[in-house]
């Protein structure tokens, strides 16, 4: 089997036919001439099947060591095509820290249609195992978690969820492809807000979900087509463009995010860092297990809203903003920007407190971050 980045270029991209580009040509085309009466043939419209479109999806099934890949407009609209499998009445059990537009999506829109959620912490196996319900259908997980970085068993959650009969579904945006495959342990439904580290340049929004289920791809395939939530083919082109890139952005990330993390870990005036590349993690020896690398994600308690303020407005190189991923460092702060519709109470029992801020460290070289840590650190 080809290695990742040789995977990451050519799976899904042989060169074109007519002219031999080797690069996926963008076809714009929403409908295709159809030969006669009643006779099908493979493109009939664009919003049910696209070929820039089926390229990228061939490319992130294969990148996730999957079998069916679907493409979505966002990483929000990949998350509802995969809650669509499941109906009112049944119970799904669903990490309680996860991005809070997940939460917000679950608990004030499915909810109200008669689908029951167990929000549970999912950093031990058997806090998952006391949740199921005869009505269980369906387990979700972030792994690492947003914005607190806590870890799942991936295989331990795969073989339980077996035993059990029921379906589980991995957000494995933090990780990306590279660094992290839950089907390869026994996960049904993997998915990604590919416009984050699969995009990596802030330039495209976006949502993917892999499967090796034929009985799962084919309700997914139904309600893409019948919801029409779909990426136009420029987007999937610059998914397409973003990948062949993507193991070398994320050996960056994860090098500057170690160096960041160990540098803030050390400094007294920081009160915590979560970062799973840290043996101070409380998960530290899962990710070496799970994870080819710990990612670009680190979190950190600064202790008060003030110096938390005084911290991101000193950052030069650290822009305040939303999302992560990127090539370009970020800083988020959680309790009013991602994970501002969060109750209050469960917001505190996460630990998302008024000083924690998110750092989505970037590509750039690692003096300059350090120095921008350093600017942050002295103005509080």
């Amino acid at each position: 089997m080809p290695g990742f980045s040789t995977t990451a270029i050519h799976a899904g991209q042989e060169p074109e036919a007519r002219t031999g580009a080797v690069v996926v040509p963008i076809s714009q085309a929403t409908t295709y001439a159809q030969h006669t009466l009643g006779e099908h043939v493979k493109y009939d419209y664009g919003r049910t099947i696209n070929p820039t479109r089926e390229a990228w999806e061939t490319n992130i099934a294969a990148l996730e060591h999957g079998t069916f890949g679907f493409a979505f407009a966002s990483g929000m609209s990949t998350i509802a095509a995969a809650l669509s499998l499941v109906k009112p009445g049944d119970h799904v059990i669903a990490g309680s820290d996860m991005y809070g537009g997940t939460y917000r999506y679950f608990s004030k829109i499915l909810e109200g249609t008669g689908i029951e959620f167990s929000f549970v912490h999912m950093d031990h196996i058997h806090s998952i195992e006391h949740a199921i319900k005869p009505n269980t259908r369906l387990i979700y997980a972030e792994t690492p978690t947003n914005p607190m970085m806590n870890l799942t068993d991936l295989d331990a959650l795969g073989k339980l969820a077996t035993k059990r009969g029921i379906m589980t579904i991995v957000d494995n945006t933090f990780m990306s492809p590279y660094l992290q495959n839950p089907l390869d342990l026994g996960i049904d439904i993997v998915l990604h807000s590919a416009t984050k580290y699969i995009g990596g340049h802030s330039d495209v929004i976006g949502g993917t979900l892999v499967t090796s289920s034929s009985e799962i791809a084919e309700k997914i395939k139904f309600y893409q087509n019948a919801y029409g939530a779909v990426p136009s083919p420029f987007d999937c082109w610059l998914l397409l463009r973003s990948v062949k890139t993507l193991s070398l952005r994320m050996r960056a990330h994860c090098e500057n995010a170690q160096i960041v993390a160990e540098r803030l870990h050390s400094d007294p005036r920081v009160k915590q860092v979560y970062y799973p590349g840290l043996p101070s993690h409380p998960r530290y020896k899962l990710a070496l297990e799970q994870m080819k690398g710990f990612g670009g994600i680190v979190s950190v308690e600064l202790g008060s809203l003030e110096n938390a303020r005084k911290f991101t407005g000193a950052l030069k190189y650290f822009t305040l903003g939303e999302s992560l991923g990127a090539v370009e460092s970020l800083v988020c702060h959680p309790l009013t920007m991602t994970h501002a519709s969060v109750p209050e109470d469960r917001r505190k029992e996460l630990g998302i407190t008024a000083g924690l801020i998110r750092l989505s460290v970037g590509i750039e070289d690692i003096g300059d971050l350090l120095e921008d840590i350093e600017n942050g650190l002295e103005a509080i």
